[in-house]
């Protein structure tokens, strides 16, 4: 790609809007993600009780089922993140350098 395109790339308005929308949709995802890690460690710290609850007669705890709820959390928003980026953001990308290269 050239320095021109480049240039026409960055100055357009359309582009400026997609990358402010790309940014605060990737922070708010990492946010929620790390809200949900640290909750989960901030709960082992500070109410270790309450995940060391056994769940029925058996030997698993409520933490247990907790942290891998956790792992599963971060794979799905992992796997939304991903599907938008696939299909809205590379189609939004794609059309923007298309204007830049007429």
């Amino acid at each position: 790609m050239s320095a021109e395109i480049s240039q026409r790339i960055a100055a357009n308005p359309k582009f400026q809007a997609f990358v402010s929308k790309r940014n605060v949709y990737s922070a708010i995802m990492a946010i929620v993600s790390a809200a949900a890690y640290y909750g989960f460690i901030l709960l082992v710290a500070f109410d270790p009780k309450l995940l060391g609850q056994k769940l029925g007669a058996g030997v698993t705890t409520l933490g247990v089922p907790l942290g891998v709820g956790v792992i599963v959390f971060t794979i799905i928003m992992t796997w939304i993140y991903v599907r938008r980026a696939n299909s809205e953001f590379d189609d939004e990308s794609a059309a923007i350098v298309k204007e830049a290269t007429k």
